[in-house]
C-alpha cells in the first residue's frame, strides 16, 4: 500500500508548526496506525532525516497516550477505537492521510504529535480518591451495591483519559472526562464520604487548567474511544449542585 502522509511538525509549544509531506510505500494492511508511523520513522532514520515524534505505550487501547487527529477525527474515523488499534485496513492504496496533535490550550504541544496532558492528572489529583480504613478486606456482601449502579460505575471507570473528548469539543471542554471520574465514585457507597469535596475540587481544577464549558453538542461522546456516555455529565452537574 502506498500512502501520502501530511504530518504536523512542531519543535515545541512556543514554536510555529507546519505540515510535512511524506510519501510512504510498503504499508501492510495488517499494520496498526502506530505501527505504520513506526515504519515511517524507520525509513526516515535510514535516510538521515528527523523522525516524527509521537506517543504510544500499551498498544491495547488502555493507556490513552496514542491520541492524535487522523483526517480530522480524534483517533480516526472508526467509532470506539484508539489510534493504536486502528488498522490500516481502513485505508486504501493511494490515500492521503492528515495527522495532527490535539488542538486545545490546556494540551500544549511538546513536539510534533505529542501533547502535554498533565492537566488531566491535576484534575484527578484534586479529588479522584476515596478514604478507606486500612486493614483486612471487608466481607464481600458487607456493602451492597445494585447491579445497575455497579455496571454504570464500571462503564464510567473505563475512561482512559486520552483527551479525545477535549479534542472533539469546539469549546475544548473536559466535562466528559471529569464526569466519568466523578461518576465512577458517585455511584458507589465508597465514594460518598468525599462526594461534595470531590465534585467541587475537580470542577474548580478543570476551570483552573483552562478547559472550556460544555454546550452539549455531543461531539465528546461521538469521538470517545471508550464510548463514555453524555448522561455522566448530567450526573456531574447534580453532584456539583448538591455540594452547595
Amino acid at each position: 500500500m502506498k500512502l501520502t502522509l501530511k504530518i504536523w511538525k512542531q519543535k515545541n509549544a512556543g514554536s510555529k508548526g507546519r505540515f510535512a509531506k511524506y510519501d510512504l510505500d510498503g504499508v501492510a494492511a495488517e499494520m496498526s496506525f502506530i505501527e505504520m508511523l513506526t515504519y515511517l520513522n524507520q525509513t526516515l532514520i535510514e535516510k538521515g532525516e528527523e523522525p516524527v515524534a509521537f506517543e504510544h505505550d500499551c498498544h491495547e487501547g488502555i493507556c490513552g497516550s496514542c491520541g492524535m487527529y487522523i483526517n480530522g477525527y480524534p483517533h480516526g474515523h472508526i467509532k470506539g477505537m484508539t489510534t493504536c488499534l486502528l488498522s490500516m485496513r481502513y485505508f486504501k492504496d493511494g490515500d492521503t492521510i492528515v495527522v495532527e496533535p490535539w488542538r486545545a490550550k490546556p494540551f500544549p504541544v511538546i513536539k510534533d504529535l505529542i501533547v502535554d496532558r498533565s492537566a488531566f492528572d491535576k484534575i484527578q489529583a484534586a479529588g479522584g480518591f476515596i478514604t478507606v480504613t486500612a486493614g483486612a478486606a471487608p466481607d464481600a456482601n458487607s456493602m451492597l451495591v445494585s447491579k445497575r449502579n455497579s455496571d454504570l460505575a464500571f462503564d464510567a471507570s473505563i475512561c482512559i483519559g486520552c483527551g479525545a473528548c477535549v479534542a472533539a469539543c469546539k469549546n475544548a471542554s473536559a466535562m466528559l472526562f471529569v464526569s466519568a471520574k466523578v461518576s465512577q465514585y458517585a455511584l458507589l457507597p465508597q465514594g460518598r464520604p468525599e462526594a461534595k469535596e470531590r465534585a467541587k475540587a475537580m470542577i474548580a481544577e478543570m476551570d483552573r487548567q483552562g478547559f472550556g464549558s460544555c454546550s452539549n453538542t455531543g461531539a465528546c461522546e461521538a469521538q470517545c474511544p471508550k464510548q463514555i456516555k453524555l448522561f455522566n455529565i448530567a450526573r456531574l452537574n447534580r453532584e456539583y449542585y448538591k455540594a452547595f
